[in-house]
């Protein structure tokens, strides 16, 4: 099976101690977002864990927490990092950029570049942010990314209600303005070694020769392991997405990024006090569990195709 962390919150910047304990302990438990009482159990095992996959702006607490890696090394891993030209009014507690650039690197170095990935998402056009800011910063950091990834990932914002109440300002933007990025964008990771993927964007790039069949598919998936997968069912987050996306053990409203257009933070003093409630002992992301709380044990099992006894579980 393929543990997921990135869709709700972002595990490897603000809770890699928390992580490194469900590592060592075995399993981790989930609480159902739309059905609190419900909580899932997952084991974390090698044997029924095809590959654990991230989702962060900040890798650097992971990379720096030597028994952490350590922990994390017997599994395969998948990595998406983004990395985007924005300031603090629009990521204000995202590292500094130049950091997070060596951190894709140091990824590459260890994990291979088949196993890292680079989004440049959302893109969003502001007075600031023109299109010519976009070219510019898009080649400034597939230049020095090159090498490290095959991948590059982009969106342009979807104006969901929770970004509309966070980010007013923000606007659609136009079929001009994305086919004139995506044009430059697939040519300049192409002279860069990688493909452009665009996201749930549908296929309007496709006739620059972008891959419009999704970001983090199977065959994503797949590669990152080196291995064919046998997976159940489909589990995409909207029509849209061709990605493969169950599993995920974050929480919504505690990435303590705040960036102006998420979607998985409804409002920032939620987002504070959910990461109050944060301990890093417990089995739950955010708070603990509760005497009426329903465990389900996961039905888990190697997906790997040929290995599909391998440590199956339930």
């Amino acid at each position: 099976m393929i543990i997921q962390t990135g869709q709700r919150t972002d595990i490897p910047a603000f809770y890699s101690q928390w992580f490194y304990n469900r590592l060592k302990e075995g399993y981790v438990m989930v609480r159902n977002p739309f059905y609190p009482s419900s909580v899932s159990r997952y084991e974390l095992n090698p044997q029924i864990v095809d590959l654990i996959t991230f989702c962060t702006k900040n890798p650097l607490p992971f990379l720096k927490n030597q028994k952490l890696w350590d922990e994390l090394a017997k599994y395969n891993q998948w990595w998406y990092v983004s990395l985007t030209p924005y300031g603090k009014e629009i990521e204000p507690n995202v590292p500094e950029k130049a950091a997070i650039a060596d951190a894709i690197v140091e990824l590459g170095k260890r994990l291979g570049a088949e196993k890292v990935g680079w989004r440049y998402d959302p893109v969003f056009i502001s007075e600031k942010y023109s299109v010519p800011y976009h070219l510019k910063a898009f080649e400034n950091i597939a230049r020095r990314l090159h090498g490290a990834t095959k991948t590059a990932v982009i969106s342009f914002i979807d104006l969901f209600p929770k970004v509309r109440r966070n980010f007013p300002q923000a606007r659609e933007v136009t079929k001009t303005e994305r086919l004139t990025l995506g044009k430059a964008f697939v040519e300049i990771a192409a002279k860069y070694g990688m493909t452009l993927r665009p996201c749930a964007e549908g296929n309007e790039l496709a006739q620059f020769g972008a891959d419009c069949s999704g970001c983090q598919t199977v065959a994503v998936l797949e590669n990152a392991i080196g291995k064919k997968l046998k997976i159940p069912k489909k589990n995409a987050a909207r029509k849209e997405c061709a990605c493969f996306l169950n599993g995920d053990i974050g929480a919504y409203n505690s990435c303590g990024h705040l960036c102006r257009y998420c979607y998985a933070n409804a409002d920032s003093r939620l987002v504070l006090e959910n990461m109050k409630n944060h301990n890093p002992a417990s089995p739950l992301l955010i708070g603990e569990l509760k005497s009426d709380d329903k465990i389900f044990n996961s039905i888990q099992k190697s997906w790997i195709v040929g290995e599909s006894g391998k440590g199956e579980l339930f």
